[in-house]
């Protein structure tokens, strides 16, 4: 998981909120993450882990496309 700092004007989605959007269950994700094919979670506090909603929708928009680095 990332620890990335904060984006400003950028929203953290929630796990339900990510599933919802792209359609994926949730080990789907964490499958796609442990791929590089997948945005990695910000952990949040103890626990809790969230995604910037920029990296989401760029995953929406060309998930084939989508890698760590671009």
């Amino acid at each position: 998981m990332s620890t990335a700092p904060a984006r400003h004007g950028d929203s953290l989605l929630r796990l339900a909120d990510v599933k919802a959007r792209t359609g994926l269950s949730r080990t789907t994700i964490y499958r796609r993450i442990s791929a590089s094919t997948f945005p990695k979670p910000v952990r949040i506090s103890a626990g809790l882990v969230a995604w910037y909603e920029s990296e989401i929708d760029r995953w929406v928009s060309a998930p084939m496309e989508w890698s760590e680095v671009s």
